[in-house]
């Protein structure tokens, strides 16, 4: 996680994927200032840092998916498609696919 700037909230994220029920704060992205609220048992800092990897490479595994999102066409540009018919479902078709050419599934 060095390369990108550590928030308070990866480090949270981390922490709720390993205990779901943790309780915590953290300040100035430093998993050094953690403080576990309300009787919650402290995880060890070397497991929140190594699911910070793991949570970051999941992230990073579906940017093809965020890409995506941003340049298909609209749920109302799908719906005027499907009503008018003709060229314009078609040309919705192949902004569609040619978006998808563009970010390929990770692995694909």
């Amino acid at each position: 996680m060095s390369e990108k700037q550590i928030t308070n909230q990866n480090i949270i994220d981390a922490i709720l994927k390993i205990k779901p029920n943790a309780q915590v704060s953290v300040s100035g992205g430093d998993i050094n200032t953690i403080t576990w609220e309300n009787g919650t048992t402290p995880i060890p800092k070397a497991d929140i840092e190594a699911k910070m990897v793991e949570v970051q490479a999941e992230y990073d595994a579906e940017e093809w998916k965020r890409n995506r999102q941003i340049e298909y066409p609209t749920h109302e540009d799908c719906i005027h498609a499907l009503l008018d018919g003709g060229d314009t479902l078609t040309e919705l078709q192949a902004k569609r696919t040619a978006t998808k050419t563009k970010y390929p599934k990770s692995g694909a």
